[in-house]
C-alpha cells in the first residue's frame, strides 16, 4: 500500500463528543451567549480536531514549501526564477516576513526544497532546510503537463512525510515560495471550482494590465493543452500544478491523518488545500483558513473549500505569513475555552430567559 493510500485511510472526522463538550462549556461562559463569535467557533473546532477540551498549541511549525515553475518562461511574473533560491537563503538567515511573524507567534519555520531550480544541497546537508526535491522545477505547463502523475503523487507523499516527521508539533501552518506560482494556483482553482480563468487570476508579484491579460491567456492555453480532469485531483496537480503545491496538499493530508490542526495560508496554500480536500473531503475537518489574500482568486478558492478565513488584512506575500499571524488567534481561542469561567464556576447570575 502506498503512503498516500495509507494516509487517506487514516483520516477520520473530528471528535463529535469533544466538540459537544466544548460547545456546552462555551455556551455557559460568563458573557452573553456566543459573545466572542468566531473565536468560540474556532475553540469548538480545535476541541473536535484534537479530541481534547484543552487543545495543545505549545509547539508550532510553519512549513514553507519551495519550488520553481517552468511556466515562468512565458513571462507571467515580474521576478526571475533566481529569486526562489535567494528567498530560501533569506528564510534560512531569518530575514524574511515569515521569520519575523513566526518569531512573534512562537513558531518554528521549516523550509522544504520540493523542486527549486538551483542546487540547495549544501543547505540540506547542513540541516538548514529539508530536501524532498522532485526535480529542478516543473515543466512549462503552457506547452504540456507540468509533471508526470508519478511526480504528482511523489510531491504529495513528500508533504505527508514532513507532517509525520514533525508530528510531535501541536499546530501546523502551510507556506510557499516559488516565483510564478500564482499561475498554476489560478489554473488549479479554475479547474476545481469551475470559475472562469479571469475570475481567479490576479496580479501575483504586481504585474500590470497588459501582463495580466497575457497571464490569463497563458493559463487558458495551459488548460486547453492539458485538459485536466476536475474529477481527478492528481490529474489536475500533474498537468497544471507545482511541486510545492503538491507538498502543501500532502502536508495537510498528513496533519489530518494524525489529527493535528493546520492553518492554511493564502492563495497558493489554498490551491494545495483544494487538492487535499478533493482527495479526501474529511481532511477539511482539520483545516483552518488563516486569512483572505488580496489575490483575486482566493475568494473563489475559499468558497470552493467551504472555509471562511479568520483574518482579512489585504496580504498577498505567501511564505506562511498569514498562517503565522492566525496562530495568535488559535492561542486566544484555546485561552477562552480553558481559562474563562462558566456562570456556575464564577457564581455569576445568568441572563433572564
Amino acid at each position: 500500500m502506498t503512503l498516500l493510500k495509507e494516509t487517506l485511510d487514516r483520516i477520520k472526522p473530528q471528535d463529535r463528543e469533544a466538540r459537544a463538550k466544548a460547545h456546552a462549556r462555551l455556551e455557559q461562559l460568563t458573557m452573553p451567549y456566543w459573545a466572542l463569535g468566531r473565536l468560540l467557533d474556532l475553540a469548538e473546532d480545535l476541541a473536535g480536531m484534537t479530541g481534547s477540551l484543552r487543545p495543545p498549541t505549545g509547539s508550532k511549525i510553519v512549513v514553507t514549501m519551495a519550488g520553481d515553475h517552468g511556466v515562468t518562461a512565458e513571462g507571467v511574473s515580474k521576478y526571475p526564477s533566481e529569486v526562489t533560491p535567494q528567498m530560501v537563503c533569506n528564510f534560512v538567515n531569518g530575514g524574511a516576513g515569515i521569520n519575523a511573524l513566526a518569531r512573534q507567534a512562537g513558531a518554528r519555520v521549516v523550509v522544504v526544497d520540493m523542486g527549486v531550480a538551483a542546487d540547495l544541497s549544501a543547505l540540506a546537508d547542513a540541516g538548514k532546510i529539508i530536501s524532498r526535491r522532485i526535480a529542478a522545477g516543473t515543466k512549462n505547463m503552457a506547452r504540456g503537463p507540468a509533471m508526470s502523475r508519478e511526480e504528482a503523487v511523489k510531491s504529495i507523499e513528500a508533504g505527508i512525510s514532513v507532517a509525520l516527521e514533525y508530528g510531535s508539533a501541536d499546530l501546523f501552518g502551510t507556506g510557499d515560495m516559488g516565483i510564478g506560482n500564482t499561475t498554476p494556483s489560478s489554473a488549479i482553482v479554475a479547474v476545481l471550482s469551475g470559475a472562469s480563468i479571469r475570475e481567479v487570476t490576479g496580479r501575483g508579484t504586481g504585474i500590470d494590465d497588459d501582463q495580466l491579460e497575457h497571464k490569463i491567456e497563458v493559463i487558458r492555453r495551459a488548460i486547453d493543452v492539458n485538459r485536466p480532469d476536475p474529477r481527478d485531483p492528481l490529474d489536475v496537480l500533474a498537468k497544471v500544478g507545482g511541486y510545492e503545491i503538491g507538498g502543501i496538499a500532502g502536508l495537510i493530508l498528513g496533519c489530518a491523518s494524525i489529527r493535528k490542526p493546520v492553518l492554511v495560508d493564502g492563495f497558493i496554500s489554498t490551491a494545495g488545500a483544494l487538492i487535499a480536500q478533493r482527495l479526501c473531503p474529511t481532511a477539511g475537518d482539520f483545516m483552518i483558513a488563516a486569512h483572505r489574500s488580496v489575490e483575486r482568486g482566493h475568494r473563489v478558492a475559499m468558497a470552493a473549500l467551504g472555509k471562511e478565513p479568520l483574518l482579512d488584512l489585504d496580504m498577498r506575500l505567501g511564505e506562511g505569513t498569514g498562517a503565522a499571524l492566525a496562530m495568535n488567534l488559535v492561542d486566544a481561542a484555546v485561552r477562552v475555552l480553558t481559562e474563562v469561567a462558566t456562570f456556575e464556576e464564577a457564581a455569576v447570575s445568568k441572563a433572564d430567559k
